[in-house]
């Protein structure tokens, strides 16, 4: 039986008041169920970043509803909101966001330190996550020692340390070359596949959105229309 992680019911967002308002979200409705991989498309400025600032909790909307795995999350306080993130919901960035003079081990490992993970659990579960991306051999690396495909991979390894129930990938491959940029994609189909997390992914790239399993596109604040991925 399939069941929903994420429903969004009439969900706008606004900046600013008055004439100077700015309507980044306009009524959106949409479900995303648990495993899922879902690619968002759009310009800038269509309203992709917004919802994205929105599924992973760091804004509440503006009006409307989004219940995350059942939870009403515009009714929550700014900390709990902080607590849905550092225990549901990883996060992957177009420019890695690495400590620069931290080994790669110690980078995955930040998510657990906020949870206080004791750190012999800390460094087994960095392992096992630097495993998964396939960095076994490069714990020990700064991320000055690693090529860019290489950073994004402990970059993913740190999103998926906690073991989240969503994945948010904000154009991942946009600092990356084609090879690197389809094996960055592979990674994370195998993550949604094998290890059954549930992502969603902002790109411009329609090869890289392909690989989702449904591609939704945004402009100006809604959703025109949606289509089939791979």
């Amino acid at each position: 039986m399939k069941t929903n992680l994420i429903k969004l019911v009439n969900v706008s967002k606004i900046y600013g008041k008055g004439s100077t308002a700015v309507h980044a979200l306009k009524n959106i409705n949409l479900e995303i169920e648990k495993g899922e991989f879902i690619a968002i498309m759009g310009a800038s400025g269509s309203g992709k970043s917004t919802l994205l600032n929105l599924l992973g909790c760091l804004d509440a909307p503006s009006s409307g509803s989004y219940l995350f795995s059942g939870i009403q999350v515009e009714k929550l306080s700014h900390k709990q909101r902080s607590l849905i993130r550092r225990h549901f919901i990883g996060f992957v960035f177009q420019n890695y966001n690495l400590l620069p003079r931290t080994r790669a081990i110690e980078n995955v490992e930040l998510p657990l330190i906020y949870r206080k993970v004791n750190p012999a659990e800390r460094r087994r579960l960095a392992r096992k996550a630097l495993d998964l991306v396939g960095l076994s051999a490069f714990e020990h690396h700064t991320p000055a020692e690693l090529s860019g495909g290489q950073q994004q991979r402990v970059a993913i390894a740190r999103a998926i340390v906690t073991n989240p129930l969503l994945l948010l990938a904000d154009e991942p491959t946009g600092n990356l070359d084609t090879k690197k940029s389809h094996e960055i994609m592979e990674l994370l189909t195998h993550l949604n596949v094998e290890k059954h997390f549930t992502v969603v992914l902002v790109s411009h790239e329609p090869e890289m959105a392909a690989y989702a399993n449904r591609i939704i596109h945004f402009e100006d604040g809604t959703i025109t229309h949606q289509k089939t991925g791979k």
